[in-house]
Parts: C-alpha cells; sequence; structure tokens
C-alpha cells in the first residue's frame, strides 16, 4: 500500500475533554465544506488518533492546503505517504519526501537534515531511537549532499508509524489555529470599508464565533465603489468562514442627515455609531446574532475613547466583541496583510463612517449629553426604515481548482 495524504492536525479541540467529540465532528464539517465545491465526490476525511487524514489520491495537494489552511481548527498540516508498517515500505518513502523537500533548495551545497520518528504502535520491532537510526543512515546514503544536524535542521523527515499504518513526511504548512466556526455561537459584524473591521471578523471566526456582516451605506454621499469595497472585504472574509458569509447592506443616508440637521456637531460621530449599533441590534435579532463586533481600538480615535465606547456601547444591550482592543496599529496592518484584506481596505473609496466628520468631535461625552440630543431624533423609526432597505448578498470565494 502506498498513497498521498494528508494529515491534518489539530491543536486546542484535542484538550476539550467531554466536548471533544462535538468540536472533532464540527470541523469535520467544515474541512468537508471547504473541499465540497471540487470536481468529483465529496473527499473522504477519516479520522484517526489524534488527527484527521484526507486521501490525496485525486485532489491537487496544492489545491487542499490552501483550501485547509484556512480552515480555524487547523493547527498544522503534513503532506505525506502512507504506506506498509514495514522498514522497507518506510525508507522508499522517506527517500521519496526527502527528494521532493531537495528539490527546494537550489545547487549541490550541503543541505542539513535530521530525522523524526515516533512508534506509536509497540508492535513495530523497532524502536523510534533505532527507528532514526536506521532511517537517518539509509537517507545520507541516497543523497550526498545531507548532512546530519540535529538541532538546526533545514529538512525534517517524520516518520510514524501507527496502528492503521506508516507515514513519511517532510513538507509541513501551518494552519490558522483557533476553533472551529460556530462552536461558539453566532455574532454580526460591523463591517466598515476601513483596515480594522475586516480583522476584527478573522478574529472572531478563530475563536470559533459563525459570522454574517452589516454593512451601512450612504448614496448618494458614498459610491458605487465604496460598496464594492465593502461586498469585496466580505468575500475575502468568505473562505474564513466556512466558504460563506451573508453580507447586510443597509441605508444609513436618512439617520445621517437627521443627526447633521437636528443634534450638535461636536457628538456626530457618537451619535452615529449609537445609531448604528440600533440597527445592528435588531438586525441581530433578525438573523439570530448574540453579539455585535466591532474593529474598535482603544484610543485610536475619537469615538474609541474610554468614554466614547462606553456611551456608544450602552445603545445596546448585546454583547459588543472588540478583538483589537489590545493592538496597535501597525500590528492590525500586518493582520489585514496576511488574511488578504489589506489592499480592498486601501482603496480610496470613503464609506459613512468617514462622511459629516465633525471637526472638533467629543472625547469625553456623557450619556445625559447624548440622550438629550437624541432625543430630537425618531430613533425607533429611523431603525425601521433602515432595516427595510436591507439588501443580502451570500458571497463566496473566488473558485480556482488549478
Amino acid at each position: 500500500m502506498k498513497r498521498p495524504v494528508l494529515l491534518i492536525k489539530f491543536g486546542e479541540i484535542g484538550l476539550k475533554g467531554g466536548n471533544r467529540r462535538f468540536f472533532e465532528r464540527l470541523l469535520i464539517d467544515r474541512l468537508k465544506a471547504a473541499l465540497a465545491d471540487l470536481p468529483g465526490n465529496v473527499p473522504w476525511i477519516e479520522r484517526v488518533r489524534g488527527r484527521f487524514l484526507l486521501d490525496l489520491s485525486s485532489i491537487p495537494p496544492a489545491v487542499a492546503i490552501d483550501r485547509l489552511g484556512r480552515v480555524f481548527g487547523v493547527v498544522e498540516l503534513s503532506r505525506a505517504l502512507q504506506v506498509d508498517a514495514d522498514l522497507d515500505s518506510l525508507a522508499a518513502a522517506s527517500r521519496e519526501v526527502l527528494g521532493e523537500a531537495l528539490a527546494d533548495f537550489a545547487g549541490d551545497r550541503p543541505v542539513r537534515f535530521r530525522v523524526t520518528a515516533r512508534r506509536a504502535d509497540k508492535r513495530f520491532p523497532v524502536n523510534s531511537m533505532e527507528l532514526n537510526q536506521l532511517l537517518g543512515a539509509h537517507l545520507l546514503r541516497s543523497a550526498p549532499r545531507l548532512q546530519v544536524d540535529l538541532h538546526h535542521p533545514e529538512i525534517t523527515v517524520e516518520v510514524e508509524v501507527r496502528e492503521e499504518g506508516a507515514y513519511a513526511y517532510a513538507r509541513n504548512y501551518r494552519g490558522p489555529g483557533g476553533l472551529p466556526v460556530g462552536s461558539s455561537g453566532k455574532a454580526l459584524l460591523l463591517l466598515s470599508g476601513g483596515i480594522d473591521s475586516p480583522v476584527a471578523g478573522w478574529m472572531s471566526l478563530k475563536r470559533g464565533l459563525e459570522l454574517e456582516a452589516v454593512h451601512f451605506q450612504s448614496f448618494p454621499f458614498t459610491s458605487e465603489r465604496a460598496r464594492e469595497k465593502a461586498v469585496d472585504l466580505a468575500r475575502a472574509l468568505s473562505p474564513w468562514a466556512g466558504g460563506s458569509l451573508a453580507l447586510h447592506l443597509l441605508s444609513f443616508t436618512e439617520t445621517q442627515r437627521a443627526i447633521r440637521n437636528a443634534c450638535p456637531e461636536e457628538l456626530g460621530v457618537t451619535l452615529m455609531r449609537r445609531m448604528m449599533f440600533r440597527i445592528a441590534q435588531a438586525l441581530a435579532g433578525q438573523v439570530n446574532a448574540h453579539a455585535l463586533v466591532t474593529g474598535d481600538n482603544l484610543g485610536q480615535v475619537a469615538s474609541q475613547t474610554l468614554a466614547s465606547l462606553s456611551v456608544i456601547g450602552q445603545a445596546t444591550d448585546l454583547l459588543v466583541l472588540r478583538p483589537l482592543v489590545g493592538l496597535d496599529k501597525t500590528e492590525i496592518i500586518d493582520f489585514a496583510r496576511k488574511i488578504g484584506t489589506f489592499d480592498i481596505s486601501a482603496r480610496p473609496y470613503p464609506d459613512c463612517c468617514s462622511l459629516l466628520l465633525p471637526r472638533h468631535p467629543a472625547t469625553r461625552p456623557t450619556l445625559a449629553g447624548v440622550g438629550r440630543a437624541e432625543a430630537r431624533l425618531d430613533a425607533i423609526g429611523l431603525v425601521e426604515r433602515a432595516l427595510a432597505s436591507r439588501e443580502t448578498l451570500q458571497l463566496t470565494p473566488t473558485i480556482s481548482f488549478s
């Protein structure tokens, strides 16, 4: 027996005790969903001790690695050969995976390597230390470029002997970690066109939240390009969200006009954010979400002082999650580049949050002062009319099978 497989390793869910089976089943569902649109049948994923196994015989390995590398709960992916648990088969498989790894090193320079063997099946006649030595000597004879380096190897050939067979691999790919999407409940992401909120959404997904997103648009003050930017940001998040993300587009024009015409200029940002929270809470009730997620970052702008966050947050009864509160802007930008949203957010098309900004926004608003200003608004009617404008898009990634 010899077949190419992908070893799918998880971390945190292995510590879940009596709930572990729930997390494992959900992770398998997410793995299958990530590959479900590939030509042919839904790939078969096998549960083996401490990990999952995907047969790569009919799936392009690069596609599987790219797709599954975006599934939260996956810690590492290893492209391996599964063979019979005997020394000859293991030696041949080790030689093959080593050859593939050596192809990454141009020229004839020496390459440092080591063998790491683990014998989980104690019926195998050779223990782990002996297997290291036997396979290491065999590989040294097969590839003169190799030099043994146990502490700083450039290639590590890993071998596992388990009850269901043996595996050899030398290429590992990091997964995002975290928990499977949907294992922690459902929340609504307030998605602007900026850098921060998509990163906040990604971090929430990593902790197992299922997400839907809401974007407030203000035609004619904002352009069609601003709308496209929000759609593209949601689409960029969709592979991390399990392959699909609902985006709700709501009109905020009437609300902004009402605030500008009836309320003190310095409270404009605070009042807009409070109205967004009210509208988002009503929408969350309709889509069965139990928390709001925002890209707020403490101290970054006037609406994110401690006083402002407190007053704005009291506009909703829902839990408000702010995953970015401890990060600085450089760290947020680094995350945005990593998840593929930075270039979209950097497009020069302002959203409604960038419009009608006061020259001197209040940084220490009080609930009493904000309440007096809001008394001039038809808050209930504004919420109802914003919800009535809803357009919902179900966004999926751009598909490639190459």
